[in-house]
Parts: C-alpha cells; structure tokens; sequence
C-alpha cells in the first residue's frame, strides 16, 4: 500500500471532503508499515474497499415548525462496514452536518467498534437540522419525520442508531416511538441510549464520560501517575462533557473550566455535584450556551469568545466536537503545564495539534480509543435487549471498566515503539484496523 497514491485517487473523487480525507489519511499514515507486511491483504485491495462506505442513504426531511410553516432539511445514514456486525453509530443533528462529516464519523466508528471486542460494524448518520431554539413539539415533529424515511433501513440486526451531538435522550424516544409505529416491531434492540424504562441501558448516558475517565486512567497508570489531585479542562457541556465531568470529580480531580461555542467558564475551585446537575439543565435549555453557568454559580467566571484551552489545566478533554482542539491550543496548553490529552470527542484535535503534543511528549490518546465506551455500553443494551433482561449498574460498570482496559491493552500491544514509549494513535489504528481486515479478508471478496 502506497498512502499517497491511495489519497491522492480519493481527493480526485471527494475533494471537497476535507474531514473523511482526514480521518482516512490519519489511519493509513498509522497502518502502513504493518499492512504492507501481509500480502494477501493488499491482494484483497483490503483498503481500497475499506476506505468507501458500502452505501450512503440521502433523503429529504420535511416537517412544520410551530407556526405552521413548512421546514426541510437534509438526512443521511453511511452504513460504512459490516464485517463485525450489524451497522451501529449514532446520528447527529446539527446545522454543520454534511456528508463529509458523517462519512468520517463512520469511518472512525468501524475501528471504535472493533476495539469494543463486541461485535458491531461502524456506522454514522444525522441532518443538518438545527435543534437549538427549538420546542419539544417541533423536535417531535422533526424526529418523526426523519425516522419516516429512515426506518426500513434500520434493524436489530441490521444497523442500530444511536445518540450524537444534537440527540439525546429525548430525540431517541421520538424516534424509536415513530419506529414502532411504521414498523409494527416492538424490539427494543434497533436504537440505543433508550430511556431506562423501556428497554435502555443502565449508565448509558454517562458511558461515554465514564469510559474516557477509565481509559484515562488506565494511560496515567501506564506512565506512572495517578488523576487524584490533578485539574481538568473539558470542553463542552453536554451528555458527554457531562459524564467526563461527574466520573473525572469522582476520581478525585478538580474540573476547572466548561466551555460552549460562546465562550468558556472558569470553576476555580472544581466542580461540584450541583454544577454538575446544571450542566443537564443548561443543555436541556437548547440554547447552546454555557454562559448561564457562571450567573447560576458566581464564584465562577464567564470569558466570551475564549475555549477550555485557555485555561491553565494538568488534563485537557476535548469533548465537543471535531478538530476543536488545534495547533495554537495545543501550544498554549502545552505552555500553561498541560501533560495530558485524551479525545473524548472524534478526531477532536487536528492533525497539527496532535503532531505539537508528541513532539513535546505529551501523554496522547485519540478518540476512536477514548470514547469508546459509549458505543461499547451500546453494544450492552443491544445485549440486554435480546436476552430481554436488565443488567444492574454494578454489572454494567464492570462490563465497561473490562472494556476500556482491553481497548488500552490493545493500543499498548500495537503502538509500543522500540525506545519503550507508547504511541496510542498508532495503536489503536492498527488494533482496530487488524480486527476489521481479517474479517474481511475471511468473507471473501463483497
């Protein structure tokens, strides 16, 4: 394999597509060396086939907002690969949504999935609806109609949805309520993050904070050194920023900045249990804004126009949204004393700012790694789902911990380089893309 020929025939095709080139050049820059020591799979053109989704869904989504006007937007759904399992990944409604965007995200997801050890192929899909400003009614009304022309493609054992950046667990009830109807198939299995009532996953709304903090921990151990103690910045204030926060403050670290796309808040003192409450209630506003936190909590201080990176931090989180995090950041985390970085969103640094940190032998680890947790305790519900039953928190939480380690031992397996250090991009781009190869490589050429 020849990287540069290979990206070099995708930028002729998807030019434009400036995220999925991105995500593909990260992998196949990590891979190489190791794919070109098996033979049969450059026989099989494994990347080749790898690199394209096996098939992209584009519909129209027409629904009336409250004042009876008639609103459209753009759906997709990228099944991206299969050769694991059913297509699994969440959607994401969001005004910056295009296929670019989604054709990363499932890109990103086969090998988060494959890392899970459950068996789940990468899928991603989502509109460039704009929930912010918003009613319920018209969230509602929006969902349904989406789901309308979504829902033949979707299945237990087919492709299972999920929650993303605009889609909670609100969205998800309007959304599987619509399923059923148009489907008449009352499976609790074809979407995740479901409310606990009917079918969802105990701790599945915090599993992607909470397997972030556990990953975390497990790179810290590695490298000698412990959370307790240690301050925090994350960015964002949603679901998962959220779950990051509460588990990180259980460990013992102090959460010293929240940010939103107006600006960041400083908490000098860490988080406590009610700021972390609020942050659900802020999030739940549809407002998009994290400014309200520090009127809510005054010992704390709203800087417009400034992101977590600005604050001064042992452990920087992204976890909003991709390439938020880039090279000037990096420069002034780096520093301010930051020797720490975990994605929690995807591909939440760019590839400048991930280049800064190596360089300067910042602990690094990518998000197809970091966040795993939250598709990982997915895969559970869909578990539990099958077998008809309800795991307790407790066995959940131990579920989650044994996957988090297996994934971190997976990417010291594969990223550990001859001085002894550990390159966890590279590592969890070989493990994931090792266990999707042989899959393919076994099925035969499809």
């Amino acid at each position: 394999m020849k990287v540069a020929e290979i990206m070099a025939n995708l930028e002729k095709k998807y030019g434009h597509e400036k995220e999925y080139l991105q995500a593909v050049r990260e992998v196949l820059e990590s891979i190489e060396d190791v794919y070109n020591q098996h033979p049969e799979f450059e026989k099989a053109k494994i990347v080749e086939r790898l690199v394209e989704p096996d098939r992209i869904f584009t519909f129209r989504v027409t629904w009336i907002d409250d004042k009876g006007e008639v609103q459209t937007n753009l759906g997709y759904r990228v099944q991206f690969n299969s050769a694991i399992g059913p297509y699994k990944g969440g959607l994401r409604f969001h005004p910056a949504v295009t296929p670019s965007m989604l054709k990363f995200l499932g890109f990103e997801q086969t090998f988060k999935n494959a890392l899970t050890t459950l068996p789940m192929g990468g899928g991603k899909g989502g509109s460039d609806f704009d929930p912010k400003g918003k009613s319920d009614a018209e969230i509602m009304r929006f969902c349904q109609a989406f789901m309308l022309e979504l829902w033949r493609n979707l299945g237990p054992d087919t492709d299972v949805p999920a929650g993303d950046v605009g889609v909670g667990g609100r969205e998800i009830g309007f959304l599987h309520g619509m399923y059923t109807k148009l489907a008449r198939k009352y499976s609790t299995g074809v979407l995740t993050g479901k409310g606990a009532m009917w079918g969802g996953s105990i701790l599945r709304p915090e599993a992607t904070g909470f397997g972030a903090l556990y990953f975390t921990q497990h790179l810290l151990h590695k490298a000698g050194k412990d959370i307790k103690g240690k301050t925090v910045a994350i960015s964002g204030f949603g679901n998962v920023a959220w779950g990051a926060a509460t588990k990180a403050t259980e460990l013992g670290a102090q959460v010293v900045a929240i940010s939103g796309p107006d600006g960041v808040v400083t908490i000098p003192n860490g988080m406590s249990k009610e700021m972390i409450d609020y942050m659900l209630d802020l999030r739940a506003s549809n407002q998009n804004i994290v400014a309200p936190f520090a009127t809510k909590f005054p010992e704390c201080t709203f800087i417009p126009g400034k992101k977590a990176w600005s604050v001064k931090c042992d452990i920087a989180l992204p976890c909003a949204f991709q390439n938020e995090l880039n090279g000037d950041d990096a420069k002034e985390l780096i520093a301010n004393g930051t020797w720490c970085c975990c994605e929690v969103s995807n591909m939440g640094c760019t590839p400048e700012a991930i280049k800064t940190f190596q360089d300067a032998k910042v602990l690094f680890a990518p998000g197809k790694a970091v966040n795993a947790g939250g598709v990982a305790t997915s895969g559970l519900e869909m578990t539990q789902n099958c077998m008809h039953l309800g795991w307790s928190a407790a066995e959940v939480d131990a579920k989650l911990h044994f996957i988090m380690e297996s994934i971190h031992n997976a990417c010291v397996k594969y990223g550990t380089q001859p001085d002894g250090t550990i390159d966890y991009v590279k590592g969890a781009n070989i493990a994931g893309f090792m266990k999707v190869a042989h899959a393919m490589l076994e099925q035969g050429i499809i």
